[in-house]
């Protein structure tokens, strides 16, 4: 459970840091592990699509989707025919889950195939989902989900109508079992390798944005809004 006790958003206590788990101490590289609360909410709101596993049918599944953050919450939506969200409803307490982001800043080159890596900041989330029923919090949800894409949507698009709140379920992962996992600088190659003829460092990586291309049936006067082009 985290360490300290302010409220957020949410109404749940904010912490400082998560507190280590079996699950969440990684076997190798244990010093590129982070608990720091505000690392692991930098990383997931540097991101907006997430990997969600979970057991169905008595194996193993991983489907990519968008998500949300509200506090130490994190909002998952989905139609209300798909597998995992159904489950959510029907199981007791929820479905177990583990949630995954991870961004690639980097392409470690190393003089040795053993020792070429990657620069990447990654969290991963254990816990149960469950589906949320509650209106107000199911309007916040989405709209956190469409401002986790691109900040400041949600107040400028239409929400969702009756219709299609009915057609939708958000399940809710509460950031508990949580750990942060970075790694930073160059090639860690033996001493044996260093004059060896081959180049090795980094190949930065970096996310980018094209100008936006406006819709075909677009009205002429609506111009690009300026949260567009904050991206």
């Amino acid at each position: 459970m985290p360490d300290t006790a302010t409220p957020d958003s949410t109404g749940l206590p904010e912490a400082a840091s998560y507190e280590p788990t079996e699950r969440t101490v990684p076997t190798r590289a244990k010093e590129r592990a982070s608990y720091d609360e505000a690392t692991v909410h930098s990383i997931l709101d540097a991101a907006y699509l997430c990997h969600l596993g979970f057991v169905r049918d008595g194996a193993p599944v991983v489907l990519p989707t968008l998500f949300g953050r509200i506090g130490r919450r994190l909002y998952v939506h989905g139609s209300t025919g798909s597998r995992p969200l159904r489950t959510t409803r029907a199981s007791d307490p929820g479905l177990a889950v583990c949630l995954t982001v991870t961004h690639v800043d980097g392409l470690v080159l190393a003089r040795s195939a053993f020792h070429h890596s990657m620069n990447y900041r990654s969290v991963v989330v254990h816990g149960i989902a469950t589906t949320v029923t509650d209106p107000e919090e199911r309007r916040l949800a989405l709209d956190a989900i469409v401002d986790q894409v691109v900040p400041g949507r949600s107040k400028d698009s239409r929400p969702a109508d009756a219709k299609e709140l009915a057609a939708t379920a958000v399940i809710r992962l509460d950031l508990d079992e949580v750990s942060a996992k970075i790694r930073t600088g160059g090639p860690n190659d033996d001493p044996a390798d260093l004059s060896l003829p081959y180049w090795a460092g980094v190949v930065p990586v970096a996310r980018g944005y094209a100008a936006p291309v406006p819709s075909d049936d677009l009205d002429p006067s609506v111009q690009v809004p300026d949260y567009l082009d904050a991206l």
